[in-house]
């Protein structure tokens, strides 16, 4: 007998899911399992499904909703009308949309009051309405800032297409669509972040840079913030820097046996430069911050210069660039050098000038870090000589490099086993075909890597990321090769005769432990 007779079935007519009532299931959740709250009546909580017959769902259902411990009723519902529930669903809407039609409501913003009113985010006292929870656009702004916070986001993206504007959340590195607004709200939500930046609300035409904090669940967050004109309007990006974030280990970065023993080791040294490369996104100043934590601040003057200054060190006299004022990470060096430190830290080294004075601090007794935007780790001495600095410089200076790139964390119950063999097999081979032995046989390969699968707790499979290394560390010879202007090809051989492994064979390290998906590896 068909279980669907008894199930009742639901429609929407056209209503919309109130945001109180969509926040007992999550987004992706639900549209991976194609269900959806409908409402909540008499402790009751309503759930209309596409297909009732679907177990995987039913008990994903169960598990979900078991922790708000609350009796839930399945409803059937057609596909148009889940797509429709989706649509309003999509995380924000809720809120979001009540400010919308107040927007529409109000046709227009007077800017100028807003400014009056709102300065750095607190609100003048008076008889008047409470413009920071009432204005409308300020509450889009507000809804949007609030869940990209507590949604651990690192950036929000805010920009226009053809006829509506887009906002994206990134999280774990991953861009989502959270949120569409209308076209007509773009200048008014442009507008409101300005005036927080105190940017030029006139000036379109070209970027401008600024930050801001808000206070976000008691607790204070900074945003950097960039816009960009583009052919439908202007695109705004927000960076989220929580001062409040624990700062991260060693450990927690990524870092594990002999490569946290070699780390640890080489930030004791008394003087010299270690250099972090990758690209943007990569977690170069998550790892810089874990390495200025771990050292023993009160027996040393450690200074550094940001761009910009993202959590708080206890210990550390943190410095931020100011281009506009000419405080470049050049300048800045040269002052720090007057402030007799023990250890500097410079966020990037982006021309030859910076680079010169950062070798030349190395030199003088200080010990140095900063980050160098190559592909690999191998890249980063030709790179220092293409920006001027003398071949002859280096070897003294360089203790080592460090290359890393971000991967996600596998969910332990959302392992999906895939076995090492035929093809797999090879390309495992071939990967390490040039390892010389010694060091090949301290890589222990499984009969099994793992793939995500979803699971009700995680439906991607993967929550939070780790990096993946590649060290070089200087000696006698590579000393002499790089005196004789090697090619990436020829650093490449000489470190790999002395056990040096890429990114990728890191990442293809932790997959054998189940730590990241296989599927990662190639993507590196």
């Amino acid at each position: 007998m068909d279980d669907n007779l008894t199930i009742p079935v639901a429609t929407l007519a056209g209503d919309r899911i109130p945001f109180d009532v969509l926040k007992y299931i999550p987004e992706d959740s639900a549209s991976y399992y194609q269900f959806i709250p409908l409402n909540f009546k008499d402790g009751v909580l309503a759930v209309g499904m596409v297909d009732p017959d679907n177990i995987e769902a039913r008990d994903a259902l169960q598990f979900i909703v078991s922790k708000n411990n609350i009796p839930f009723k399945i409803f059937i519902l057609s596909t148009a009308d889940f797509k429709l529930a989706l649509k309003s669903y999509e995380g924000l809407g809720g809120q979001v949309d009540r400010a919308l039609n107040a927007f529409e409501a109000d046709e227009v913003i007077d800017k100028k009051t807003s400014t009056e009113l709102i300065k750095d985010g607190e609100q003048k006292k008076g008889n008047g309405p409470n413009i920071i929870e009432e204005a409308p656009v300020t509450k889009i702004v507000g809804v949007i800032l609030q869940h990209a916070a507590e949604g651990n986001a690192s950036d929000i993206h805010i920009e226009p297409i053809v006829d509506k504007v887009r906002v994206r959340f990134r999280v774990d590195g991953i861009l989502y669509t959270s949120l569409f607004l209308p076209k007509t709200v773009h200048d008014a939500v442009v507008a409101r972040i300005k005036i927080l930046t105190n940017m030029k609300l006139d000036e379109k035409r070209k970027p401008q840079d600024g930050r801001f904090s808000a206070k976000i669940e008691d607790r204070k967050i900074d945003f950097r913030v960039s816009t960009f004109p583009t052919y439908f309007g202007e695109k705004v990006v927000l960076r989220i820097l929580d001062p409040e974030k624990k700062l991260v280990s060693l450990e927690s970065v990524g870092f594990s046996g002999p490569q946290l023993t070699l780390v640890e080791e080489s930030i004791q040294k008394p003087h010299g430069l270690i250099l972090l490369t990758g690209p943007t996104g990569s977690g170069k100043t998550t790892t810089l911050y874990a390495m200025l934590n771990s050292l023993e601040k009160n027996k040393y003057n450690v200074v550094s210069l940001e761009d910009p200054i993202e959590y708080d060190i206890e210990g550390v006299n943190q410095s931020q660039v100011q281009a506009e004022i000419n405080y470049t990470f050049a300048n800045g060096l040269r002052s720090i050098l007057r402030q007799d430190p023990d250890i500097i830290m410079v966020g990037e080294i982006r021309d030859k000038e910076t680079a010169k004075l950062a070798i030349q601090a190395s030199l003088t007794g200080h010990l140095v870090f900063s980050t160098l935007h190559t592909n690999s780790a191998i890249g980063v001495v030709p790179r220092l000589v293409d920006m001027g600095v003398d071949p002859y410089l280096i070897p003294p200076t360089l203790v080592m490099v460090i290359g890393q790139r971000l991967v996600p964390l596998l969910v332990p119950e959302a392992r999906e086993a895939v076995p090492v063999d035929g093809s797999l097999q090879v390309m495992i081979d071939k990967e390490f075909e040039d390892l010389p032995a010694e060091y090949k046989k301290n890589i222990a390969i499984p009969d099994v890597v793992y793939e995500a699968k979803s699971i009700p707790s995680a439906p991607t499979g993967t929550k939070g990321r780790t990096a993946v290394f590649e060290f070089i560390q200087m000696d006698r010879e590579l000393e002499r090769l790089i005196l004789r202007s090697p090619s990436e090809d020829d650093i490449y051989q000489h470190v790999r005769a002395k056990g040096f492994t890429t990114m990728r064979e890191d990442a293809m390290t932790k997959a054998f432990a189940g730590l990241v998906p296989w599927s990662e590896v190639n993507k590196l």
